[in-house]
């Protein structure tokens, strides 16, 4: 008799699989700007260290009495103050009031909706192109469309060189993945018995690993209903 896969198993929940969200600080956000043109300051308190992300976290203080977080850029210290809604160090800017070529993070996919893309640590964006949409090139290499009312950060996230550095030892890799509840070490599928896994056994994925977008989910792994398979013809 099978079990279940580790994909369903993680979508069934349990606490192997649970989201330790008691060890995590929070979530970077922006506070929201009242009037068109309107700018305001906040100083950093202090720059924190956050499980469930790679880059580490500003803590800031507004002129209100609140304290939010965002991801700190690279040059951030304390004692230092973030501007919103003017372009500059250390400032948090409509993408329309920012200039091409200038790093940016923590970008906004709609207006107020908060930092969306570029928070990982070491990843930006770069504008391009300006017009009714900001054009802004990931470091991905893709290219995306924004409202020109969209919020973004000017800076890199901190803590860029964390992947260039080895783990060396095993239990290294243990407790960074047990930090966001990540299996380690797992078999590859195609390592298993045919009952552990629809790529288990000698002979599989011998058949395409294409399904059905209606399989049910201990065989739902591969391509889900993909639109295409192998090479593209040129």
């Amino acid at each position: 008799m099978g079990k279940r896969i580790i994909s369903r198993a993680r979508g069934h929940g349990g606490p192997r699989y649970r989201s330790p969200e008691h060890r995590f600080v929070g979530s970077a956000s922006y506070p929201k700007l009242l009037a068109s043109g309107e700018t305001s300051k906040a100083e950093i308190i202090e720059i924190v260290h956050d499980a469930g992300k790679s880059a580490p976290l500003a803590k800031l203080k507004l002129a209100d009495g609140n304290e939010i977080y965002i991801t700190a850029t690279e040059g951030m210290r304390r004692g230092d103050v973030v501007t919103f809604g003017a372009a500059g160090q250390n400032s948090v800017a409509k993408l329309a009031d920012i200039s091409e070529g200038v790093p940016i993070s923590g970008i906004e996919t709609i207006p107020f909706s908060g930092p969306k893309f570029c928070r990982s640590s070491g990843v930006y964006g770069t504008i391009v192109a300006k017009g009714e949409k900001i054009t802004v090139k990931m470091s991905s290499g893709m290219i995306r469309e924004f409202n020109p009312n969209c919020l973004a950060m000017i800076g890199i996230p901190a803590g860029g060189g964390r992947v260039d550095k080895p783990y060396v030892k095993a239990g290294q890799v243990y407790h960074a993945k047990n930090a966001r509840t990540k299996l380690w070490p797992r078999s590859s599928a195609s390592k298993m018995n045919p009952v552990d896994h629809p790529f288990g056994g000698k002979t599989k994925p011998g058949w395409p690993k294409t399904v059905s977008r209606w399989a049910p989910p201990g065989q739902k792994v591969g391509a889900i209903s993909s639109r295409r398979t192998g090479l593209r013809k040129k």
